[in-house]
């Protein structure tokens, strides 16, 4: 018999906004292999952080850091003009402030604007990359970084971390492998059905279909679903049991 196929599951989880979840932490946690917690940047406190690793814990799911701009007021979501040093220190802060609600960091995924300007931006990407080296050294262990974009990956590489590349079951893709910006039509997918055929279909063709009915390809570790959408429980639960259903051991690789 051929060996099982594998796929990590991840979600953008603990983004509670002035103490209220902004998801079903409880029920993306029972379905999900690895979970990227807020840290305080664009979303989280400490209390949600503390009941985010509690819950990663007693469910086996693997932590991940969710650092972002520092940028509540629009949920990390837009680019911010900060230097580079100072970009490295609110990494750091926010990596470090997980870590004290006792979180084993298994990998690091940048937040919105910053996940999207650090695959694109070497300068980005290099003060993400300075802050998850500065945790790995403190940790003893490389400490992987997920994500998309060549110069995140590049810059990565180059420091010596595993680049984990992740694709999304609930965005809309161009036919240029990029993804539809949030507000244009097609950006968001809500449909369960839909959303766990595409799951089978990356896992088993390594094919997304585009906004424009293209066929793109995508090489991706891991499948992203955002916490925080209306529909997200109900499309991790189909995901997951399309997933059971054609033998895909859904696995944290870290």
């Amino acid at each position: 018999m051929g060996r099982m196929r594998a796929i990590d599951l991840n979600a953008d989880l603990g983004e509670t906004v002035d103490g209220a979840p902004t998801a079903d932490d409880d029920a993306m946690f029972a379905v999900i292999s690895s979970a990227s917690i807020a840290c305080g940047g664009h979303a989280g406190d400490a209390a949600s952080m503390t009941a985010s690793v509690a819950r990663a814990i007693a469910t086996g799911v693997a932590i991940g850091a969710h650092p972002s701009y520092v940028d509540r007021a629009d949920f990390g979501r837009s680019r911010v003009a900060v230097d580079s040093e100072v970009l490295v220190a609110q990494i750091r802060a926010q990596l470090a402030t997980l870590e004290s609600a006792g979180a084993d960091i298994r990998y690091v995924k940048p937040h919105g604007a910053l996940y999207h300007a650090a695959g694109a931006d070497p300068d980005v990407a290099a003060a993400v990359v300075t802050a998850v080296g500065e945790l790995s050294d403190r940790v003893g262990r490389a400490i992987p970084i997920l994500g998309l974009g060549a110069s995140l990956e590049k810059a990565a590489t180059a420091a010596g971390l595993l680049f984990v590349r992740e694709a999304f079951l609930d965005r809309g893709y161009r036919s240029d492998g990029s993804l539809v910006p949030r507000g244009e039509p097609g950006a968001l997918l809500h449909d369960p059905a839909m959303v766990a055929d595409r799951a089978t279909r990356l896992v088993r063709d390594g094919v997304v279909e585009a906004v424009d009915g293209a066929h793109v390809r995508v090489d991706a570790s891991s499948l992203c679903l955002h916490g925080d959408s209306p529909d997200a429980v109900a499309m991790a639960v189909a995901v997951r049991r399309a997933l059971d259903a054609t033998a895909v051991a859904v696995r944290a690789p870290w």
